[in-house]
Formats: structure tokens, C-alpha cells, sequence
């Protein structure tokens, strides 16, 4: 049976990105570098974040400021996650040959049977496999923590991407949450190209 943790960041900003990681631990990962992303500090996560990278079965979803305006937030949110699982899963054949990991026969076909996902959350998104939600499983379990580590320094990263665009929005410091700043920008000057509009500001 495979693990999968499945975390977001972003459901709170006015702007931008809401993005989602999904994580398969090897049985050796060194947890301890781990915890909720938001308890680490942007060097650890970063830290942490390429060592998920080298080791885990890692998937990152993403969902767009457009999308988030079009469907929602919560269902922005679980198709971030859909693409996040989606994305870990067609990796999974490789980091399982890499790491003498055995895959059963028939596996895509029979996911529930061999695929367990923790989703931080009260909610779960609709996936071919097994999942619950766990309410802050980001701190509980290290899958779900390693998780919202990839999905937050992702989600990061393209707020400083956007700030090198935008720079009067401050997308770098605030990376788009609602700050006194932001509101007051998003007021003087309007809203920017990413802003989500459906939200209120």
C-alpha cells in the first residue's frame, strides 16, 4: 500500500495561484527535516523541499486565478489536488524502479486498492484511489507535511515571478495574501492581471 499525502497553499490570497503537492515517502526519508510548511522557515522549506525532490514520489497541481474565479475556491482547490495526484502518479513507475520499489500488476487500473491518500482538510477531492481527510494532517503526518512543502515553495516562487511583473502589487513580501498593503494597492491602483476577482478586497 502507498501513501500519498495531499496538501495546498494559497486558498487564502486575493491573487494569484492556489497550488497543491502530493507525496509517496520511501520507507528511509529523513522525516525529521520535515513539519507544516508554515513552521518552517524559507531556508528549511527550500531545504526540505529539494530533498523531497531527490527522494519522494512528489506531484504538483496547480490552478489559476482564472479558474479559481470560474469554479471556486474549494474546487479550485481539489483540482489542484486531482493534478497534484495525477502528476505524483505518472512518476511513481520511475521513482519505483530507482528505488527497488515493487508496483503491483494492474496498478493504475486498481488504485483504490493500493493507494491511500491523507488529504489535510475536512474535504476530500474525487481521486481513483482510497483517501480521508485529516483536519491538520499537515502536522501530523509527514507525508501531507513533506506535501504542503512542495506545494507552498512552489506557489512561493511564482508570487516573486509575479512581483518581477508587478512590482508595485509587493507580490514578492505579502506573496498575495490580504495584507493591509495589498487591499490598499489593489484600491489606489486597481486590480492586477492575477488578482482573483471573485474575491473581496
Amino acid at each position: 500500500m502507498f501513501v500519498a499525502g495531499i496538501d495546498e497553499a494559497g486558498r487564502g490570497p486575493l491573487a494569484g495561484p492556489v497550488t497543491a503537492g502530493c507525496v509517496i515517502l520511501p520507507d528511509d526519508f529523513p522525516c525529521e527535516i520535515l513539519n507544516d510548511s508554515k513552521k518552517l522557515s524559507e531556508k528549511k522549506r527550500e531545504m526540505a523541499e529539494k530533498i523531497i525532490k531527490e527522494k519522494a514520489c512528489w506531484g504538483l497541481g496547480i490552478a489559476s486565478h482564472t479558474e479559481i474565479d470560474e469554479m471556486n475556491i474549494l474546487q479550485a482547490t481539489f483540482c489542484a489536488m486531482s493534478r497534484a495526484y495525477a502528476d505524483a502518479l505518472s512518476k511513481l513507475g520511475n521513482w519505483a524502479a530507482r528505488n527497488g520499489v515493487e508496483i503491483p500488476e494492474g496498478f493504475m487500473e486498481r488504485q483504490a486498492e493500493f493507494v491511500q491518500a491523507i488529504v489535510d482538510g475536512n474535504r476530500v477531492p474525487n481521486l481513483p484511489c482510497g483517501a480521508r481527510a485529516e483536519v491538520k494532517a499537515d502536522g501530523k503526518f509527514p507525508c501531507v507535511m513533506a506535501a504542503s512543502i512542495i506545494a507552498k515553495v512552489a506557489r512561493d516562487r511564482m508570487m516573486v515571478e509575479a512581483d518581477a511583473l508587478y512590482p508595485e502589487y509587493g507580490y514578492a513580501k505579502h506573496k498575495g495574501y490580504p495584507t493591509k498593503a495589498h487591499k490598499e494597492v489593489c484600491r489606489r491602483i486597481g486590480p492586477s492581471p492575477i488578482q482573483r476577482m471573485s474575491f473581496k478586497y
